[in-house]
């Protein structure tokens, strides 16, 4: 395998960032009427409903205040994360730093606050926000829910959990996945620095010694809440290939900051196991779900090709490939760079399609919805460049 042209691919990831995709949702997604961002967009732009998803408000606000921090202080950036933060100020959560699912577009909760996840991009949101706007007010917010997302971590639903309690207790991988990337966006706010180097070691035990499974090679989705063992039944044998490449490469940053080569090695050793087990040998692309011992999925959608999955896959490889020069990794991102550009590319409008068939075939024309926003591809075309600018 011959070494790419890095500033040339990197130049291509940072063309379709800054000329198309970013451009995408400054046009179309800000509600300048009621504040807050449209998420629900067809393949031209245009509004098919107008719910707003809370975690989806947060992800907006954070993307801009992230590129008007590190990028460019470009106004245009600061004023529509302004416009997102201000509407999930006054409307995303119940007072107590619950932040609600969902609102109607003028801000009235729709569903209640039951995913800790809504909390989670909230407070990297009022982090980012308060750094380039340079507001206490935001950075005290964030300070609140991080303590509520702490409080909230050995029962993330509360009473909107809807399992009985006691039968069969389990915990999913997703909370302390997500709280490893939150803790680093968060830490120049948080002047408890016990509090949160503890929380990162927490996580990264949670991620390595209890949903990581050395037989599997992978991270499980769910485990047992007791002693944190495998369960045999369809939530138990989940294994989402996606989350596993997401939280290796959330862990390989955290191996930066601590200068832990080990565990940077380990984690790349991991993703090749992982992305092996995913990738559909016949049509190519990493398949949505497995079960872990080969039975059949019970998510219908199990075979789909989703953006996200091979946006956070490319950046595990490619940041895998610059951090310790594993040529396995280079492969791998480059042969994922292929499948995503000829793929979830659209020839005709900005952004990328989400949800392809198991053929690699457009299963959605919408840009944006319930789940897919302003977030992974542009967050993916911006890592992946940082990093394509840093290799040799």
């Amino acid at each position: 395998m011959e070494t790419p042209d890095f500033k040339k691919l990197a130049d291509r990831y940072e063309a379709e960032l800054y000329g198309q995709v970013l451009p995408f949702w400054l046009e179309h997604s800000v509600d300048g009427k009621c504040g807050g961002y449209f998420s629900c967009l067809e393949r031209d732009g245009s509004v098919y409903d107008t719910d707003k998803f809370v975690w989806l408000q947060g992800r907006e606000v954070w993307l801009f205040s992230m590129l008007y921090n590190n990028v460019e202080k470009k106004q245009e950036w600061l004023d529509c994360a302004a416009g997102g933060a201000e509407f999930l100020k006054k409307y995303g959560h119940d007072g107590n730093f619950d932040f609600y699912f969902s609102l109607t577009r003028e801000g009235r909760p729709l569903i209640q606050p039951y995913n800790i996840f809504s909390n989670t991009f909230a407070c990297m949101a009022f982090a980012q926000y308060a750094k380039a706007s340079g507001s206490d007010e935001y950075a005290e917010m964030a300070k609140k829910t991080f303590d509520r997302i702490l409080q909230r971590q050995a029962n993330p639903k509360g009473k909107w959990e809807k399992s009985c309690p006691g039968t069969r207790p389990m915990k999913g991988f997703s909370l302390p996945m997500i709280i490893c990337n939150m803790a680093l966006e968060i830490e120049d706010i948080i002047s408890d620095k016990a509090l949160l180097d503890s929380t990162i070691r927490n996580c990264l035990h949670e991620v390595l010694d209890v949903f990581y499974k050395e037989d599997l090679k992978c991270m499980v989705e769910n485990v047992s809440s007791v002693d944190g063992s495998l369960v045999d039944c369809f939530e138990g044998r989940v294994i989402n290939p996606g989350h596993n490449l997401e939280a290796l490469w959330f862990l390989m940053d955290l191996g930066v900051k601590m200068n832990d080569g080990k565990l940077i090695e380990r984690c790349v050793e991991i993703s090749h196991s992982v992305i092996k087990r995913g990738w559909d040998g016949k049509y190519g692309g990493i398949f949505y779900f497995m079960d872990r011992k080969g039975y059949p999925p019970q998510q219908l959608e199990w075979d789909q090709k989703l953006w996200w999955v091979h946006i956070e896959a490319a950046i595990a490889m490619i940041k895998g490939y610059r951090l310790t020069g594993n040529r396995e990794s280079l492969e791998w991102f480059l042969k994922l760079d292929d499948y995503m550009w000829s793929h979830f590319k659209d020839p005709l409008h900005p952004e990328w399609f989400g949800y392809l068939n198991r053929r690699g075939e457009m299963l959605l024309s919408l840009k944006g919805g319930k789940w897919k926003g302003c977030f992974h591809v542009p967050r993916g075309l911006y890592k992946i460049a940082g990093i394509l600018k840093e290799c040799r």
